[in-house]
């Protein structure tokens, strides 16, 4: 009987613990199969076998499948080769405590954006579409936008020549005119702005962090509901943003590039 090469057991593999790892509450078997596009036998396998060696566990009241144990050390090991929650950490602190908003640190992941961190604001009434591990394509949401918005000209038309297939759910939200006039507000202020295109009345702000070589591949982010992003107060936000995006890329600009390049999560293993 043929096996399966190993490049596709691991993409399955890979395939199945960003999905669970998408949410907090973790996933449901079903939720697991529509996504992945894996039979439900399949998928199952995959996850007891995870789950068998410590990467995922069974939430014994809500029967979803949740990270396990193996994964926070294997993510300890990475994250000491590159302080990212060190360097990144007090701005989301300071963004945060002046603003009431919530404050995220978001990584490009190839076509996508994938948050890393978040921090609190003060304000009672928060918006729930970004937290740890949620990915969007690039260009969707503002951290996809501040980051397409500095890249080089031929690697933004790359993106946008099948936008549709790109932005796919998000596309009707995000029509290729929106998102172009959006890359090029971000162009001329420095930082970009989400009107409640991923859920009505929860908006986004964010800046783009970059590399040593200049290339931007992080995003800080605020987000709220639209009375607290509307225009008088956007020019306040965009400023405290860019301010600590450029203190987060000076710190990165520091270190050994090699170091920089050649972590997991730099990688993809987030």
């Amino acid at each position: 009987m043929n096996q399966m090469p190993v490049q596709g057991v691991v993409s399955r593999v890979a395939e199945l613990l960003r999905i669970v790892g998408r949410r907090p509450e973790g996933s449901s078997l079903g939720k697991a199969v529509r996504e992945s596009g894996l039979t439900r036998p399949t998928v199952h396998r995959l996850l007891t076998s995870l789950a068998a060696e410590g990467l995922l566990d069974r939430d014994a009241k809500t029967g979803k499948w949740v990270l396990g144990p193996e994964i926070l050390l294997v993510g300890s090991v990475a994250s000491a080769r590159f302080p990212v929650e060190e360097i990144a950490r007090p701005s989301l602190r300071r963004l945060a405590d002046a603003t009431g908003e919530s404050a995220f640190f978001s990584i490009r992941r190839e076509a996508e954006t994938v948050c890393l961190l978040r921090e609190e604001g003060s304000y009672p009434v928060r918006s729930f579409v970004l937290h740890e591990g949620v990915r969007f394509p690039l260009g969707v949401a503002s951290a996809g936008t501040a980051i397409v918005a500095f890249l080089p000209q031929g690697e933004q038309e790359q993106i946008l020549a099948d936008w549709p297939a790109h932005a796919g759910t998000f596309a009707q939200g995000h029509s290729e005119a929106v998102v172009r006039a959006n890359l090029q507000r971000t162009r001329e202020t420095g930082y970009s702005v989400n009107p409640g295109l991923v859920l009505e009345g929860s908006w986004g702000m964010s800046a783009a962090v970059f590399d040593p070589a200049g290339r931007p591949a992080w995003a800080l982010s605020l987000t709220g509901i639209e009375p607290r992003f509307r225009e008088d107060r956007q020019e306040f936000l965009g400023r405290l943003l860019t301010e600590e995006a450029h203190r987060i890329t000076h710190q990165l600009q520091q270190l050994d590039e090699d170091t920089l390049h050649g972590t997991a999560w730099k990688a993809g293993l987030v």
